[in-house]
Protein backbone atom coordinates (compact mmCIF):
# COMPACT_ATOMS: atom_id res chain seq x y z
CA UNK A 1 0.00 0.00 0.00
CA UNK A 2 1.28 3.45 -0.84
CA UNK A 3 1.67 5.52 2.31
CA UNK A 4 0.94 9.23 1.97
CA UNK A 5 2.48 11.47 4.57
CA UNK A 6 -0.53 13.38 5.89
CA UNK A 7 -4.11 14.14 4.95
CA UNK A 8 -5.00 17.24 2.97
CA UNK A 9 -5.59 19.37 6.04
CA UNK A 10 -2.14 18.49 7.34
CA UNK A 11 -0.86 20.74 4.58
CA UNK A 12 -3.78 23.07 4.01
CA UNK A 13 -5.21 24.38 7.27
CA UNK A 14 -7.52 27.16 6.18
CA UNK A 15 -8.15 29.15 3.05
CA UNK A 16 -8.16 32.45 4.90
CA UNK A 17 -4.83 32.32 6.65
CA UNK A 18 -2.86 29.33 5.46
CA UNK A 19 -1.92 27.40 2.40
CA UNK A 20 0.67 25.04 1.01
CA UNK A 21 1.08 21.89 -1.01
CA UNK A 22 3.80 19.41 -1.81
CA UNK A 23 4.72 21.27 -5.03
CA UNK A 24 4.56 24.88 -3.85
CA UNK A 25 5.57 24.51 -0.25
CA UNK A 26 4.86 28.10 0.70
CA UNK A 27 4.44 31.65 -0.53
CA UNK A 28 8.17 31.95 -1.24
CA UNK A 29 7.95 29.30 -3.98
CA UNK A 30 5.29 31.45 -5.64
CA UNK A 31 7.44 34.57 -5.39
CA UNK A 32 10.41 32.77 -6.95
CA UNK A 33 8.29 31.42 -9.82
CA UNK A 34 6.03 34.40 -10.48
CA UNK A 35 7.87 37.42 -9.07
CA UNK A 36 6.47 40.05 -6.73
CA UNK A 37 2.69 40.19 -6.19
CA UNK A 38 0.67 43.28 -6.99
CA UNK A 39 0.59 46.11 -4.46
CA UNK A 40 -1.58 45.23 -1.48
CA UNK A 41 -1.54 41.53 -2.42
CA UNK A 42 0.45 38.54 -1.23
CA UNK A 43 1.06 35.11 -2.74
CA UNK A 44 -0.93 32.14 -1.46
CA UNK A 45 -0.15 28.50 -2.30
CA UNK A 46 -3.41 26.57 -2.40
CA UNK A 47 -4.15 22.84 -2.28
CA UNK A 48 -4.45 22.81 -6.07
CA UNK A 49 -0.68 23.44 -6.22
CA UNK A 50 -1.41 26.85 -7.77
CA UNK A 51 -0.07 30.24 -6.72
CA UNK A 52 -2.75 32.88 -6.32
CA UNK A 53 -2.77 36.46 -5.08
CA UNK A 54 -4.90 37.52 -2.12
CA UNK A 55 -5.20 40.82 -0.25
CA UNK A 56 -2.79 41.42 2.63
CA UNK A 57 -4.75 41.68 5.86
CA UNK A 58 -3.47 44.74 7.71
CA UNK A 59 -4.57 45.55 11.23
CA UNK A 60 -4.07 48.98 12.86
CA UNK A 61 -1.08 49.24 15.15
CA UNK A 62 -2.85 49.27 18.48
CA UNK A 63 -1.24 50.23 21.77
CA UNK A 64 -0.26 47.45 24.14
CA UNK A 65 -3.01 46.16 26.38
CA UNK A 66 -3.19 43.82 29.30
CA UNK A 67 -0.49 45.34 31.47
CA UNK A 68 2.47 45.81 29.15
CA UNK A 69 5.39 47.96 30.17
CA UNK A 70 5.38 51.64 29.41
CA UNK A 71 8.31 53.48 27.92
CA UNK A 72 11.06 51.92 25.83
CA UNK A 73 10.14 48.38 24.73
CA UNK A 74 12.35 45.34 25.27
CA UNK A 75 14.47 44.37 22.29
CA UNK A 76 12.89 40.92 22.28
CA UNK A 77 15.81 38.93 23.70
CA UNK A 78 16.64 38.12 27.33
CA UNK A 79 18.66 40.47 29.47
CA UNK A 80 22.42 40.05 29.34
CA UNK A 81 24.12 37.86 31.90
CA UNK A 82 24.08 34.23 32.87
CA UNK A 83 20.95 32.37 31.69
CA UNK A 84 18.84 30.16 33.91
CA UNK A 85 20.66 26.86 33.52
CA UNK A 86 19.42 23.32 33.32
CA UNK A 87 16.00 21.78 32.74
CA UNK A 88 12.85 23.71 33.65
CA UNK A 89 11.63 23.56 37.23
CA UNK A 90 9.32 20.63 37.85
CA UNK A 91 5.61 20.57 37.26
CA UNK A 92 3.30 20.94 34.27
CA UNK A 93 3.43 24.72 34.55
CA UNK A 94 7.22 24.88 34.78
CA UNK A 95 7.50 25.22 38.53
CA UNK A 96 4.32 26.79 39.85
CA UNK A 97 3.59 30.43 40.61
CA UNK A 98 5.40 32.74 42.98
CA UNK A 99 4.80 36.37 43.87
CA UNK A 100 7.72 38.02 42.06
CA UNK A 101 6.70 40.59 39.47
CA UNK A 102 8.60 41.66 36.39
CA UNK A 103 12.04 42.91 37.42
CA UNK A 104 11.89 41.46 40.94
CA UNK A 105 14.81 39.43 42.27
CA UNK A 106 14.45 35.64 42.11
CA UNK A 107 16.37 32.41 42.52
CA UNK A 108 14.18 30.22 40.27
CA UNK A 109 11.20 30.63 37.97
CA UNK A 110 8.97 29.31 40.77
CA UNK A 111 9.53 32.66 42.50
CA UNK A 112 7.90 34.54 39.58
CA UNK A 113 4.27 35.21 38.76
CA UNK A 114 2.44 34.07 35.62
CA UNK A 115 4.33 34.01 32.29
CA UNK A 116 7.61 35.17 33.88
CA UNK A 117 10.85 33.24 34.25
CA UNK A 118 13.95 33.79 36.36
CA UNK A 119 16.98 34.83 34.30
CA UNK A 120 19.89 37.23 33.95
CA UNK A 121 22.66 38.43 36.23
CA UNK A 122 21.51 39.43 38.77
CA UNK A 123 18.60 37.00 38.51
CA UNK A 124 15.25 38.75 38.00
CA UNK A 125 11.76 37.78 36.83
CA UNK A 126 11.35 38.59 33.12
CA UNK A 127 8.58 38.00 30.58
CA UNK A 128 8.61 34.75 28.63
CA UNK A 129 9.47 34.93 24.97
CA UNK A 130 7.65 33.57 21.93
CA UNK A 131 9.32 32.40 18.71
CA UNK A 132 7.61 32.55 15.31
CA UNK A 133 8.37 32.60 11.60
CA UNK A 134 7.77 35.87 9.77
CA UNK A 135 8.36 37.31 6.34
CA UNK A 136 10.12 40.63 5.91
CA UNK A 137 9.09 43.33 3.45
CA UNK A 138 11.48 41.83 0.88
CA UNK A 139 9.75 38.43 1.00
CA UNK A 140 12.48 36.63 2.96
CA UNK A 141 11.45 34.20 5.68
CA UNK A 142 12.84 35.01 9.15
CA UNK A 143 12.91 33.09 12.43
CA UNK A 144 11.94 35.65 15.10
CA UNK A 145 11.79 36.01 18.87
CA UNK A 146 9.84 38.53 20.98
CA UNK A 147 8.76 39.10 24.57
CA UNK A 148 5.11 38.07 24.85
CA UNK A 149 4.09 41.34 26.53
CA UNK A 150 6.21 43.99 24.81
CA UNK A 151 6.67 45.22 21.22
CA UNK A 152 10.08 44.48 19.77
CA UNK A 153 11.13 41.71 17.37
CA UNK A 154 14.61 40.18 17.04
CA UNK A 155 15.84 37.94 14.20
CA UNK A 156 17.43 34.71 15.39
CA UNK A 157 19.67 34.19 12.35
CA UNK A 158 22.57 36.49 11.56
CA UNK A 159 22.87 37.90 8.06
CA UNK A 160 20.27 38.47 5.38
CA UNK A 161 19.46 34.88 4.46
CA UNK A 162 16.34 32.79 4.92
CA UNK A 163 15.47 31.27 8.32
CA UNK A 164 12.36 29.64 9.78
CA UNK A 165 10.77 27.16 12.22
CA UNK A 166 12.31 28.22 15.57
CA UNK A 167 11.97 25.78 18.50
CA UNK A 168 12.98 25.99 22.17
CA UNK A 169 15.27 23.55 23.96
CA UNK A 170 14.31 22.20 27.40
CA UNK A 171 15.14 24.89 29.93
CA UNK A 172 14.57 27.71 27.44
CA UNK A 173 18.23 28.73 27.12
CA UNK A 174 18.73 27.51 23.54
CA UNK A 175 16.68 27.80 20.37
CA UNK A 176 16.90 25.89 17.08
CA UNK A 177 15.83 27.02 13.61
CA UNK A 178 16.39 26.16 9.96
CA UNK A 179 18.78 28.62 8.35
CA UNK A 180 19.60 29.22 4.69
CA UNK A 181 16.68 27.16 3.35
CA UNK A 182 16.89 28.96 -0.02
CA UNK A 183 20.17 29.71 -1.80
CA UNK A 184 21.05 32.94 -3.61
CA UNK A 185 19.82 31.65 -6.98
CA UNK A 186 16.36 31.00 -5.53
CA UNK A 187 16.70 27.21 -5.66
CA UNK A 188 15.36 25.17 -2.77
CA UNK A 189 18.01 23.54 -0.59
CA UNK A 190 17.70 21.76 2.74
CA UNK A 191 19.30 24.49 4.81
CA UNK A 192 21.09 24.02 8.10
CA UNK A 193 19.45 23.00 11.35
CA UNK A 194 21.04 25.59 13.61
CA UNK A 195 21.15 26.13 17.39
CA UNK A 196 21.89 29.34 19.29
CA UNK A 197 22.19 30.09 22.97
CA UNK A 198 19.81 32.59 24.53
CA UNK A 199 20.80 35.39 25.34
CA UNK A 200 22.05 35.73 21.76
CA UNK A 201 25.78 36.13 21.22
CA UNK A 202 27.17 37.18 17.83
CA UNK A 203 28.96 34.41 15.93
CA UNK A 204 27.89 31.73 18.38
CA UNK A 205 25.40 29.76 16.21
CA UNK A 206 26.18 26.05 15.74
CA UNK A 207 24.97 23.90 12.83
CA UNK A 208 23.81 20.53 14.19
CA UNK A 209 22.79 19.03 10.81
CA UNK A 210 22.65 19.93 7.13
CA UNK A 211 20.85 18.23 4.28
CA UNK A 212 23.61 15.65 3.87
CA UNK A 213 24.13 14.69 7.50
CA UNK A 214 20.38 14.98 8.13
CA UNK A 215 19.50 12.82 5.08
CA UNK A 216 16.77 15.22 3.97
CA UNK A 217 15.95 17.77 1.31
CA UNK A 218 14.24 19.94 3.94
CA UNK A 219 13.83 19.91 7.72
CA UNK A 220 10.07 19.80 8.37
CA UNK A 221 7.89 19.50 11.48
CA UNK A 222 10.80 20.08 13.85
CA UNK A 223 10.08 19.63 17.57
CA UNK A 224 12.50 19.98 20.49
CA UNK A 225 11.39 20.51 24.10
CA UNK A 226 10.70 18.44 26.17
CA UNK A 227 12.87 15.99 24.21
CA UNK A 228 16.65 15.95 24.58
CA UNK A 229 16.98 15.82 20.77
CA UNK A 230 15.40 17.75 17.90
CA UNK A 231 12.92 15.57 16.03
CA UNK A 232 12.17 16.33 12.38
CA UNK A 233 10.45 14.85 9.35
CA UNK A 234 12.60 14.06 6.32
CA UNK A 235 11.62 15.26 2.86
CA UNK A 236 12.39 13.70 -0.51
CA UNK A 237 10.96 15.51 -3.55
CA UNK A 238 7.28 16.10 -2.75
CA UNK A 239 7.12 13.36 -0.11
CA UNK A 240 7.51 14.16 3.58
CA UNK A 241 7.82 10.92 5.51
CA UNK A 242 10.06 9.39 8.13
CA UNK A 243 11.30 10.82 11.43
CA UNK A 244 14.88 11.44 12.56
CA UNK A 245 16.41 13.02 15.67
CA UNK A 246 19.60 14.97 16.23
CA UNK A 247 21.08 16.81 19.21
CA UNK A 248 23.92 19.36 19.41
CA UNK A 249 27.20 17.48 19.26
CA UNK A 250 25.54 14.20 18.24
CA UNK A 251 25.04 12.42 14.91
CA UNK A 252 21.63 12.11 13.29
CA UNK A 253 19.65 8.99 14.16
CA UNK A 254 16.76 7.65 12.08
CA UNK A 255 13.77 6.78 14.26
CA UNK A 256 11.15 5.70 11.69
CA UNK A 257 11.03 5.01 7.96
CA UNK A 258 7.55 6.56 7.55
CA UNK A 259 5.36 9.07 9.33
CA UNK A 260 4.94 12.76 10.06
CA UNK A 261 3.86 15.22 12.79
CA UNK A 262 6.19 14.03 15.59
CA UNK A 263 5.47 15.18 19.16
CA UNK A 264 7.46 14.38 22.32
CA UNK A 265 5.85 12.90 25.43
CA UNK A 266 6.11 14.85 28.68
CA UNK A 267 9.28 13.01 29.80
CA UNK A 268 10.91 13.33 26.38
CA UNK A 269 11.25 9.55 25.95
CA UNK A 270 8.58 8.82 23.33
CA UNK A 271 7.43 10.30 20.03
CA UNK A 272 3.82 10.17 18.89
CA UNK A 273 3.26 10.57 15.14
CA UNK A 274 0.96 9.55 12.32
CA UNK A 275 1.19 7.60 9.10
CA UNK A 276 -1.64 8.24 6.66
CA UNK A 277 -3.87 5.20 6.20
CA UNK A 278 -2.36 3.68 9.36
CA UNK A 279 -3.23 6.30 11.99
CA UNK A 280 -1.36 7.11 15.21
CA UNK A 281 1.75 5.37 16.48
CA UNK A 282 4.27 5.89 19.25
CA UNK A 283 7.97 5.03 19.25
CA UNK A 284 10.98 5.38 21.51
CA UNK A 285 14.16 6.29 19.59
CA UNK A 286 15.95 3.00 19.01
CA UNK A 287 12.75 1.00 19.47
CA UNK A 288 9.93 -0.27 17.29
CA UNK A 289 6.73 1.66 16.51
CA UNK A 290 3.55 0.72 18.36
CA UNK A 291 0.08 1.60 17.01
CA UNK A 292 -2.12 3.57 19.40
CA UNK A 293 -4.91 1.13 20.19
CA UNK A 294 -8.53 2.01 19.36
CA UNK A 295 -7.74 5.03 17.18
CA UNK A 296 -9.08 5.30 13.65
CA UNK A 297 -6.74 4.97 10.66
CA UNK A 298 -7.67 8.49 9.62
CA UNK A 299 -6.11 9.92 12.81
CA UNK A 300 -3.31 12.48 12.49
CA UNK A 301 -1.48 15.41 14.12
CA UNK A 302 -1.09 14.00 17.67
CA UNK A 303 -0.19 16.28 20.59
CA UNK A 304 0.90 15.32 24.11
CA UNK A 305 0.30 17.62 27.08
CA UNK A 306 2.80 18.02 29.94
CA UNK A 307 0.77 16.40 32.70
CA UNK A 308 -0.41 12.95 31.62
CA UNK A 309 -0.36 10.42 28.77
CA UNK A 310 -3.36 11.70 26.85
CA UNK A 311 -3.03 12.52 23.15
CA UNK A 312 -5.06 15.19 21.38
CA UNK A 313 -5.54 14.46 17.67
CA UNK A 314 -7.68 14.96 14.57
CA UNK A 315 -9.60 12.15 12.88
CA UNK A 316 -12.24 11.65 10.22
CA UNK A 317 -13.68 8.20 10.94
CA UNK A 318 -16.73 8.84 8.74
CA UNK A 319 -14.50 9.69 5.77
CA UNK A 320 -16.32 12.97 5.12
CA UNK A 321 -14.72 15.12 2.41
CA UNK A 322 -15.52 18.41 0.73
CA UNK A 323 -14.02 19.85 -2.44
CA UNK A 324 -14.33 23.60 -2.09
CA UNK A 325 -14.93 26.03 -4.93
CA UNK A 326 -11.69 26.67 -6.80
CA UNK A 327 -10.05 23.52 -5.39
CA UNK A 328 -9.32 20.13 -6.95
CA UNK A 329 -8.13 18.14 -3.95
CA UNK A 330 -10.75 17.35 -1.29
CA UNK A 331 -10.44 18.54 2.31
CA UNK A 332 -10.97 16.08 5.15
CA UNK A 333 -13.64 17.22 7.61
CA UNK A 334 -11.84 16.48 10.84
CA UNK A 335 -13.25 16.04 14.31
CA UNK A 336 -11.11 16.45 17.45
CA UNK A 337 -10.47 13.59 19.88
CA UNK A 338 -8.24 12.65 22.78
CA UNK A 339 -7.16 9.27 24.13
CA UNK A 340 -4.99 7.88 26.92
CA UNK A 341 -2.16 6.12 25.10
CA UNK A 342 -1.07 4.00 28.08
CA UNK A 343 -4.42 2.91 29.48
CA UNK A 344 -5.88 1.25 26.41
CA UNK A 345 -8.92 3.49 26.63
CA UNK A 346 -11.40 4.57 24.01
CA UNK A 347 -11.22 7.85 22.07
CA UNK A 348 -13.10 10.78 23.62
CA UNK A 349 -14.81 13.25 21.26
CA UNK A 350 -13.70 16.81 22.09
CA UNK A 351 -15.11 18.87 19.20
CA UNK A 352 -17.45 17.67 16.47
CA UNK A 353 -18.30 18.96 13.00
CA UNK A 354 -21.38 21.22 13.01
CA UNK A 355 -24.28 22.09 10.68
CA UNK A 356 -26.62 25.10 10.84
CA UNK A 357 -29.46 25.76 8.43
CA UNK A 358 -29.12 28.89 6.31
CA UNK A 359 -30.77 30.45 3.28
CA UNK A 360 -29.96 28.35 0.23
CA UNK A 361 -27.99 25.73 2.10
CA UNK A 362 -26.14 25.05 5.37
CA UNK A 363 -23.26 26.65 7.27
CA UNK A 364 -20.96 23.87 8.42
CA UNK A 365 -17.66 23.61 10.28
CA UNK A 366 -14.75 21.25 10.88
CA UNK A 367 -11.72 21.30 13.20
CA UNK A 368 -8.08 22.28 12.63
CA UNK A 369 -4.89 23.33 14.48
CA UNK A 370 -5.51 21.70 17.89
CA UNK A 371 -3.24 22.05 20.92
CA UNK A 372 -3.25 21.34 24.67
CA UNK A 373 -3.01 23.50 27.73
CA UNK A 374 0.15 22.12 29.39
CA UNK A 375 -1.77 20.68 32.37
CA UNK A 376 -4.25 18.90 30.10
CA UNK A 377 -7.23 20.89 31.40
CA UNK A 378 -8.11 22.64 28.11
CA UNK A 379 -7.94 21.90 24.40
CA UNK A 380 -7.59 24.86 22.02
CA UNK A 381 -8.50 24.52 18.35
CA UNK A 382 -9.72 26.33 15.27
CA UNK A 383 -13.23 25.80 13.94
CA UNK A 384 -13.27 26.41 10.17
CA UNK A 385 -16.66 27.47 8.78
CA UNK A 386 -17.97 27.00 5.24
CA UNK A 387 -21.23 27.34 3.32
CA UNK A 388 -22.63 24.27 1.57
CA UNK A 389 -25.33 25.27 -0.95
CA UNK A 390 -28.20 23.01 -1.89
CA UNK A 391 -26.47 22.68 -5.29
CA UNK A 392 -22.94 23.48 -6.35
CA UNK A 393 -19.59 23.43 -4.54
CA UNK A 394 -19.15 24.57 -0.93
CA UNK A 395 -17.30 27.83 -0.18
CA UNK A 396 -15.14 28.63 2.85
CA UNK A 397 -16.56 31.46 4.94
CA UNK A 398 -14.73 34.76 5.10
CA UNK A 399 -13.71 34.82 1.44
CA UNK A 400 -14.81 37.54 -0.97
CA UNK A 401 -17.36 35.25 -2.63
CA UNK A 402 -18.62 33.62 0.55
CA UNK A 403 -22.41 33.63 1.15
CA UNK A 404 -21.73 33.37 4.91
CA UNK A 405 -22.18 37.15 5.20
CA UNK A 406 -20.37 38.30 8.34
CA UNK A 407 -19.51 34.80 9.56
CA UNK A 408 -15.72 34.59 10.13
CA UNK A 409 -13.87 31.78 8.42
CA UNK A 410 -11.77 30.81 11.44
CA UNK A 411 -12.68 30.95 15.12
CA UNK A 412 -10.40 29.85 17.98
CA UNK A 413 -12.23 27.97 20.73
CA UNK A 414 -11.36 26.31 24.04
CA UNK A 415 -12.97 23.14 25.39
CA UNK A 416 -12.64 21.96 28.97
CA UNK A 417 -11.04 18.51 29.42
CA UNK A 418 -11.15 16.31 32.52
CA UNK A 419 -7.50 15.33 33.05
CA UNK A 420 -8.55 12.17 34.88
CA UNK A 421 -10.29 10.50 31.94
CA UNK A 422 -9.95 12.88 28.96
CA UNK A 423 -13.67 13.58 28.72
CA UNK A 424 -14.76 16.95 27.32
CA UNK A 425 -17.16 18.98 29.45
CA UNK A 426 -19.08 22.23 29.17
CA UNK A 427 -19.62 24.56 26.23
CA UNK A 428 -17.03 25.84 23.80
CA UNK A 429 -15.37 29.07 24.93
CA UNK A 430 -14.93 31.50 22.04
CA UNK A 431 -11.50 33.15 22.11
CA UNK A 432 -10.84 34.97 18.81
CA UNK A 433 -12.39 35.37 15.38
CA UNK A 434 -10.13 35.10 12.32
CA UNK A 435 -7.19 33.78 14.37
CA UNK A 436 -5.28 30.56 13.87
CA UNK A 437 -2.51 28.35 15.35
CA UNK A 438 -3.25 28.85 19.07
CA UNK A 439 -0.47 28.12 21.59
CA UNK A 440 -0.69 28.05 25.41
CA UNK A 441 1.93 29.58 27.70
CA UNK A 442 3.68 27.08 30.03
CA UNK A 443 1.37 28.05 32.92
CA UNK A 444 -1.79 27.84 30.77
CA UNK A 445 -2.81 31.43 31.53
CA UNK A 446 -2.08 33.01 28.14
CA UNK A 447 -2.92 31.96 24.59
CA UNK A 448 -0.77 33.20 21.70
CA UNK A 449 -2.10 33.02 18.14
CA UNK A 450 -1.66 34.64 14.73
CA UNK A 451 -4.24 36.99 13.27
CA UNK A 452 -3.74 39.16 10.21
CA UNK A 453 -0.01 38.45 10.17
CA UNK A 454 0.47 39.66 13.77
CA UNK A 455 1.05 37.92 17.07
CA UNK A 456 -1.76 38.34 19.57
CA UNK A 457 -1.62 37.15 23.18
CA UNK A 458 -4.86 36.73 25.10
CA UNK A 459 -4.94 36.13 28.84
CA UNK A 460 -7.53 33.56 29.94
CA UNK A 461 -8.88 32.41 33.27
CA UNK A 462 -7.45 28.88 33.71
CA UNK A 463 -10.53 27.85 35.72
CA UNK A 464 -13.26 29.03 33.32
CA UNK A 465 -11.49 29.91 30.05
CA UNK A 466 -12.99 33.41 30.22
CA UNK A 467 -11.06 36.24 28.59
CA UNK A 468 -9.04 38.42 30.97
CA UNK A 469 -8.16 41.94 29.80
CA UNK A 470 -7.81 42.99 26.19
CA UNK A 471 -5.44 41.02 23.94
CA UNK A 472 -1.85 42.16 23.56
CA UNK A 473 -1.46 42.95 19.85
CA UNK A 474 2.11 43.05 18.58
CA UNK A 475 2.90 45.52 15.78
CA UNK A 476 4.34 43.83 12.72
CA UNK A 477 7.60 45.74 12.97
CA UNK A 478 8.39 44.98 9.33
CA UNK A 479 7.44 41.29 9.55
CA UNK A 480 4.25 39.47 8.52
CA UNK A 481 3.92 36.31 10.61
CA UNK A 482 3.42 33.17 8.56
CA UNK A 483 0.76 30.45 8.90
CA UNK A 484 1.01 28.60 5.60
CA UNK A 485 3.03 25.62 6.86
CA UNK A 486 0.41 24.50 9.35
CA UNK A 487 1.83 23.45 12.75
CA UNK A 488 5.35 24.29 11.53
CA UNK A 489 4.34 27.95 11.89
CA UNK A 490 2.59 27.72 15.29
CA UNK A 491 4.04 30.16 17.88
CA UNK A 492 6.22 28.44 20.49
CA UNK A 493 6.54 29.68 24.10
CA UNK A 494 9.82 29.71 26.00
CA UNK A 495 9.81 27.06 28.77
CA UNK A 496 9.91 28.39 32.31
Amino acid sequence: MKKRVVGVLGCVLLMLSTGCSDECVDQFDCRRKKGDPAEGQEWFCNSNNDCEQRPVVELPLEPDAGGTDAGTPDAGVPDAGEPDAGAPDGGADGGGQGTGGKGDACTSSADCTSALRCEGSPMTCQALQVVVTGRDDGGTSKALVMRYDTPGITMLAEGSGDSRYPRWAPGGTQVSFVQGAVDTSGQKVAGDLTVRDVPLVAGQAVVVADGGSGNTEAFRSTEWEPGASIAYVRQSASQRSGISVVAPGMAMSQVTTTGAFPDWSRDGSTIAYNVTDEGLLTVKPGGSPTPVANTDKSSEQPHYNRANDQLLYLANPAGELETFAGEILPTSLFRLYDINVTGGGQPQLVADVTTESSTGGDIKSFIAAPTWAPDGSWAAYVRAYYFKPTSGKPVLCGSAVSPCQTRPGNVIFLKRINPADGSATGDEVRIADDGTLPSFSPDGRFLAFIKGGQLQVQQVDPATGALVNAPIIHPKGGFTLQTGDSDDHRPRWQPR
